[in-house]
């Protein structure tokens, strides 16, 4: 039996570093992909909870334990993207959420990466991120956001450092645009081949 093994050189990360947040109804697969995806192609990346470091219960009951509370994450940046997954639920917590609305606010104005994928944009909304830019979402969200934002059913939608995606589904291709975007083509190519997509 010949076994085939793929190992990361995870000693060779960059000086790039990712805040991942995840919520109380967080999709869970966008959340977990985008860490993963993001941690294969060197990134520093720290999976903070919205309200604390305890175990949180994703949409589909997928319990994730994040890094460090958001609070505790916040004392150790500035982070060079700040990632949102989906999940209904997960959404409307970071929109209720002003020190997440805060820390959107001022990495925006420092030019740094704001992404966020299915329902999430919703809470981009809701803080006033990227208005007037061009994003997706989940479809049958995008009524929530054509007002403020130009809509496309694009997979994936880097418009300057906001990057929006649309679900589940398109999570590997929005954390491979975050690779690319962070540390760049050949390493966001080399991540994909080893991933088999």
């Amino acid at each position: 039996i010949l076994i085939a093994e793929v190992r990361f050189n995870y000693s060779k990360m960059s000086t790039k570093s990712a805040l991942v947040l995840v919520a109380e109804g967080s999709e869970e697969m966008e959340c977990i992909i985008s860490v993963d995806v993001l941690r294969r192609g060197g990134v520093n990346v720290t999976l903070a909870g919205l309200k604390g470091n305890e175990p949180t219960k994703c949409s589909r009951d997928v319990v994730v334990v994040p890094d460090k509370s958001m609070e505790e994450a916040i004392k150790c940046g500035p982070y060079d993207a700040i990632v949102l997954p989906g999940g209904l639920q997960g959404s409307k917590s970071f929109a209720d959420c002003s020190t997440l609305g805060n820390l959107l606010k001022e990495q925006e104005k420092c030019g740094k990466i704001v992404a966020a994928i299915c329902a999430a944009p919703t809470a981009l909304k809701a803080h006033g991120i990227g208005l007037g830019k061009r994003v997706t979402c989940y479809p049958g969200l995008e009524k929530e956001l054509v007002d403020s934002y130009k809509y496309s059913e694009d997979k994936v939608v880097i418009d300057g450092n906001l990057i929006t995606s649309r679900g589940p589904g398109t999570a590997f291709d929005f954390g491979l645009a975050l690779v690319e975007q962070l540390v760049g083509t050949d390493t966001s190519c080399s991540v994909k081949k080893a991933l088999l997509l």
